[in-house]
């Protein structure tokens, strides 16, 4: 009996525990903490979080890779959505089921502030290059500063695979974690009384253009790039079904079921790839620190051109509004909102940041199927 017990013991996951994996169970703790407690993007940051959690624990071996003589982990198997480029043109396709493109329709020229937010893809990617990366590398890592984990994850599938789990885990970590990184940067470059603009009431925008608008961006997009179809083209689909009125149970299912489906299994292998080997290590520490750095230069040039505007229009727009031209698609406008809202109780930027909010995931999606076009 006592030779049952002590065998027990000696081939558990506690004895075979090592300090890097305690440090990883950590850090999944701390994202609980911040997704329950705090609130931050529970939706997405709890799957991550267990993911991570359940991916450290040894013996488990969710992750384990199938081979001819025994089948793979849990995680394994879900995971192929996510190597194989699945899984984001789902998310995709929901995200536009689930968006009004009317902001963006009534002001386009908050398009623009969408496109200054990309400057952090472009900061990172020349970083990257510094630092060593290659330059296929160096593109995968870039695209995290536009805030858009699906679009990571299916630009890095095609360029740098190897590099798929570090770069997946910091897009979403960063999506998610927006509600804190956002807010010091927005206020550190505006000031009160920028803050404090109220924006004019947007125009009414028509059934018919809002049906016209996905049309007219697939046909355009991708007719100039094609690598950006598996992306815009399904984004486009599913704002098509939404405004089309005319298939209220595909778009149901989109807004709710398939998202959520979706979400689950993305949330929980992109953590799973974040073992304490993988995770650990210089280059990976080196990549996370890149895409903090190019999410922050995104934010702060969107705050930046939005500022330039407020000039060019004589005080007429808010320039907090360019911190939503990250792709964060709604945080990032709901970051906008509620940082207004602690100026003013009566100052409503909501719909105002959806248009470069939109708009910035729009463009992410386009640089990355131009980075796909050079670096494929």
């Amino acid at each position: 009996m006592g030779d049952i017990i002590t065998k027990f013991i000696t081939e558990s996951g506690f004895a075979m525990i090592t300090y890097k994996e305690l440090i990883m169970i950590g850090i999944a703790c701390i994202f609980l903490y911040l997704a329950i407690k705090k609130g931050y993007e529970p939706y997405l940051l709890i799957p991550i979080s267990v993911g991570m959690l359940l991916a450290n624990m040894p013996g488990a071996d969710l992750m384990k890779e199938a081979t001819q003589d025994s089948t793979g982990g849990l995680f394994y198997y879900l995971y192929q959505g996510v190597k194989l480029g699945v899984f984001p043109p789902l998310i995709f396709l929901c995200i536009g089921a689930s968006t009004d493109f009317g902001p963006l329709i009534a002001n386009p020229k908050t398009l623009l502030l969408g496109a200054a937010a990309q400057f952090g893809i472009f900061f990172a990617f020349l970083g990257a290059i510094f630092l060593g990366f290659t330059g296929p590398e160096a593109a995968s890592i870039g695209i995290i500063g536009g805030a858009d984990g699906p679009t990571a994850i299916q630009l890095t599938s095609k360029l740098a695979p190897h590099l798929l789990g570090p770069i997946a885990l910091a897009a979403y970590s960063y999506m998610a974690l927006v509600p804190v990184i956002q807010p010091p940067i927005i206020k550190a470059l505006t000031t009160e009384k920028e803050r404090n603009i109220k924006m004019e009431q947007l125009r009414p925008v028509s059934q018919k253009e809002k049906i016209i608008f996905p049309i007219v961006v697939m046909v355009l997009v991708i007719g100039l790039l094609p690598t950006a179809a598996p992306l815009i083209g399904m984004l486009m689909f599913g704002n098509l079904l939404k405004e089309s009125g005319r298939v209220p149970k595909l778009v149901e299912t989109a807004q709710n079921s398939l998202m959520y489906i979706i979400t689950i299994m993305l949330g929980l292998t992109v953590g799973a790839t974040a073992n304490a080997d993988t995770f650990l290590s210089t280059k990976t520490l080196g990549i996370t620190a890149m895409g903090l750095l190019a999410f922050a230069v995104g934010t702060a040039s969107g705050v930046l051109f939005g500022k330039i505007m407020c000039k060019v229009t004589k005080g007429k727009v808010n320039p907090m509004i360019g911190a939503a031209g990250v792709s964060a698609v709604p945080m990032a406008a709901r970051v906008v909102q509620k940082v207004g809202q602690e100026e003013n109780p009566s100052n409503f930027l909501l719909m105002h940041a959806m248009g470069p909010n939109v708009a910035g995931v729009i463009g992410s999606a386009v640089v990355a199927g131009i980075l796909l076009k050079f670096f494929a």
